[in-house]
């Protein structure tokens, strides 16, 4: 296992679910730490500032930590945990899954979701999706006395329970929380290369939090940055799955890193968005190009700070996000990360000037 697999499985198995990201915050800021001069805002957004050869421009990088899960709203007297989502959860997926819950004093407590067998449903529910609002989590608890010795309670965090595994194909992971983990990874593997050369800019890579609910971290983290120009490092939904038709998504994983066109609370600077395009080709990296009509990014918010930002989305195709595993290939990140790199040292002032 080389660097950047120990990275991206350091960073998907650490548990940070929106609101409760003190765990993946800490391994962040480890990784930080050597690069630049750190500070937070009171969301617990993480800030690490790496200067270049002048103060600004001020390049933000924009990446959050917090990954979807759940939090226990209600405690039965059966000693079955009712749950409410952080972040969007498709019903479909959640079935039979292992998830683990990290109880007040940090304790690790493993649990199923569970719903009525199919055996007891009448033959002509089966067939319909059963909604969170009927599921459970069972810990083996027989009453609401086991779960108090347990030390489980109510507001208590969930997160999915996976591993890190490199599959058969070579260099393609599989994990929990490449949404954003992976933009996380990009963003702390680009800033190692920055800090072995130069850049006419000053960069601020921002860790978000809370992005999966209202992206709230970023919010509070441009104010702190007021920065000259952003980019968004996220994950993307690979279209290369059966049921997907091209013009619904055209990202494919392994061809490259993808450039957002489009999302429902963003259209990129259109200068920035033809730089990007401009510098891909000149280091003869691959580049794709993809819309999401149904979600939005950090940049939602970043983009309209103050008197507006130019911003685009990076993203790394992968595939299955928001659900418990999902899949990315390594050529990609790398692709992303060379690419940001490339980027970042273009980015002097002349340059900026002339994207707005």
């Amino acid at each position: 296992m080389d660097k950047t697999e120990k990275l991206l499985k350091e960073l998907t198995e650490a548990n940070g679910v929106p609101g409760y990201e003190s765990e993946i915050s800490e391994i962040i800021t480890k990784h930080f730490k050597p690069i630049g001069k750190l500070t937070k805002d009171k969301m617990g957004s993480i800030i690490c500032e790496k200067p270049g050869k002048t103060k600004t421009p001020k390049i933000m990088l924009a990446s959050h930590m917090d990954e979807i899960g759940f939090m226990i709203k209600h405690i039965t007297k059966e000693g079955f945990l009712k749950f409410t989502p952080l972040g969007g959860w498709w019903d479909q997926v959640l079935l039979t899954q292992p998830v683990k819950i990290i109880t007040s004093k940090k304790k690790e407590v493993i649990g199923v979701i569970g719903a009525k067998p199919p055996h007891l449903i009448p033959q002509d529910e089966r067939s319909k999706v059963v909604q969170k609002k009927n599921m459970y989590i069972d810990v083996g608890a027989s009453s609401k006395e086991d779960i108090e010795k347990i030390g489980i309670r109510v507001g208590d965090p969930v997160i999915p329970l996976s591993s890190f595994t490199e599959l058969a194909v070579p260099n393609t992971y599989m994990s929990k929380a490449f949404d954003d983990r992976v933009g996380c990874a990009v963003s702390i593997s680009a800033l190692q290369k920055l800090k072995a050369t130069t850049h006419p800019n000053t960069v601020f890579a921002a860790a978000t939090v809370q992005e999966e609910v209202g992206v709230r971290g970023a919010n509070t983290s441009v104010e702190m940055i007021d920065p000259d120009i952003a980019f968004i490092l996220e994950s993307d939904i690979a279209g290369d799955v059966p049921g997907i038709r091209p013009e619904e998504s055209s990202t494919k994983m392994g061809e490259g890193p993808s450039l957002l066109l489009y999302d429902s609370r963003m259209i990129p600077n259109l200068k920035l968005r033809d730089l990007v395009i401009d510098t891909a080709k000149k280091e003869k990296i691959p580049l794709q190009f993809t819309t999401m009509e149904g979600g939005a990014t950090d940049g939602s918010v970043i983009h309209i700070h103050k008197y507006g930002v130019p911003t685009v989305v990076l993203g790394v195709p992968t595939r299955h996000i928001h659900s418990h595993n999902s899949i990315i290939r390594r050529k990609d990140f790398d692709n992303a990360v060379k690419l940001l790199v490339a980027l970042v040292k273009k980015l002097d002032k002349q340059t900026v000037s002339k994207l707005t």
